[in-house]
């Protein structure tokens, strides 16, 4: 599985949001794939104001600020093949 950050340098949250995953990554396979939106300008326009972004599966999974367990708990889902219905 890939899970995709949007983030930028400097951006605090983006780190915080890097750390969860690198720990979750820790007791979960997956690969773990960091965007710079700026080097893209559709991602710039459509993420410029709501980094960091996770995407999994294609679509967006979590915004801002990440807890870890509600990110352990959705990662373990989709890696059993579970559906997760959208909040």
């Amino acid at each position: 599985m890939i899970v995709r950050l949007y983030s930028k340098p400097h951006c605090g949250l983006c780190d915080e949001a890097k750390a969860v995953l690198e720990r979750v990554r820790a007791r979960l396979p997956f690969d773990l794939v960091e965007e710079d939106i700026r080097a893209d300008p559709t991602l710039l326009a459509t993420y410029r104001y709501d980094i960091p972004v996770v995407i999994v599966g294609g679509r967006v999974a979590f915004k801002h600020h990440l807890v870890e367990d509600e990110v352990e708990r959705f990662l373990r889902r989709e890696l059993a093949g579970t559906p997760v219905a959208d909040s």
